[in-house]
């Protein structure tokens, strides 16, 4: 899609980095995963460990060395807050709220398309490692 004026070129941009969701499962319980087992304290430290202090915290504000210090000062409070979660299998959708930010690509002739934009996502930190935890 091309677009030549800002409002065009804004509209293009939201349709073109966020396209319409998908309509929400209906409310119901969740049902625990069968094959769920119990998070272990070295799940959550080895994401934490690849976590670099200086990365962008996200829409929450709590950097990755908020995170790492309660870790080590306490592990069993993070493997509390995330062990729910993973045995359900769930993220909730209040973790999952980001800030995204658009640039445009440099070296780009013209800017009336979305492929001309590249967008960043700032996630919550601890939505991240969820995340990574899940996918393991």
């Amino acid at each position: 899609m091309r677009a030549s004026d800002t409002v065009l070129i804004n509209q293009a941009l939201l349709d073109h980095f966020f396209p319409p969701k998908y309509s929400r499962p209906p409310k119901g319980r969740l049902t625990r995963d069968p094959s769920a087992y119990p998070l272990p304290t070295n799940e959550i430290k080895h994401p934490l460990s690849k976590s670099s202090p200086s990365s962008d915290p996200g829409p929450s504000g709590i950097p990755y060395s908020v995170w790492k210090n309660i870790h080590s000062i306490n592990s069993g409070i993070l493997v509390e807050l995330l062990s729910p979660l993973v045995t359900f299998g769930y993220n909730p959708l209040l973790q999952k709220n980001a800030n995204g930010v658009v640039l445009d690509k440099p070296g780009k002739t013209s800017y009336v398309s979305p492929a001309s934009f590249r967008i960043i996502v700032r996630l919550k930190t601890v939505s991240k490692k969820l995340e990574q935890i899940m996918a393991v």
